[in-house]
């Protein structure tokens, strides 16, 4: 009977992994390169791929796992680090939010599709419904493991392949703001969305004009945030 109830649970497990696969593709591909670009840039600055390996698996934190880079080569700052993971990843708050009705219910996994929800797979859970033969829990577990399988796996064999390189990486930590570049324009392409774009720039080139290079970033997330909350109902329409 023991036997039988494993062998169950597997085939249940491998048919939500089958439903899954498909949507998380696209996540593959960014991810493989993201992640990847993660570690070389880890082991540029003398992090070996275990730590890159430690920090996508415990942290988990995509866009901060870049930001917190540099972090770690300069003198720590407990507070900055708290501010900045604050701004970067506030976000999850209102997304995450908007997943606690369809994560009710779902048991002692509930916890692990809390800690594993980013952006990626937040936007498969909450868009596709589950096959009829597969169990939403199930599901919404395997998208999620799957999205966190391919970070971890890619940051560390970046970590890896960052190791072997012995040539200048200098520019490399460049992917990230190309990324951003490239996600501000999908979104100028959406006419609602441009005011919203509008405010983030005014924002930054105003706090980088008042307070440097090296003190902007915090505060300019400070006053997207307030324009945004301020302004919402009419940005909404």
């Amino acid at each position: 009977m023991h036997s039988g109830d494993k062998a169950d649970r597997l085939g249940r497990a491998a048919a939500a992994v089958r439903a899954a696969f498909p949507h998380t593709l696209p996540v593959l591909m960014g991810f493989s390169c993201l992640g990847l670009t993660y570690g070389v840039l880890m082991a540029s600055k003398g992090y070996g791929a275990l730590w890159s390996l430690l920090m996508s698996a415990l942290a988990f934190g995509g866009s901060m796992q870049y930001v917190a880079i540099s972090l770690l080569t300069v003198a720590f700052d407990p507070f900055q680090a708290f501010l900045m993971s604050l701004m970067v990843n506030a976000r999850h708050l209102f997304y995450g939010l908007s997943m606690l009705p369809r994560y009710r219910g779902m048991g002692r996994a509930r916890s692990v599709l809390v800690f594993l929800l980013c952006d990626e797979t937040f936007s498969i859970n909450c868009s596709v419904e589950p096959p009829p033969q597969v169990p939403a829990r199930d599901f919404y577990l395997a998208v999620s493991l799957l999205d966190y399988a391919y970070w971890v796996a890619a940051s560390f064999a970046g970590g890896l392949i960052g190791g072997m390189l012995h040539f200048d990486l200098t520019g490399l930590d460049f992917v990230l703001t190309a990324l951003i570049f490239v996600l501000f324009l999908n979104r100028w392409d959406e006419r609602s969305d441009r005011p919203s774009a509008l405010i983030g720039v005014g924002a930054a080139v105003a706090c980088l004009a008042l307070l440097g290079q090296s003190g902007f970033i915090i505060p300019a997330m400070g006053v997207i945030l307030a324009a945004l909350l301020l302004g919402r109902d009419r940005l909404c329409r």
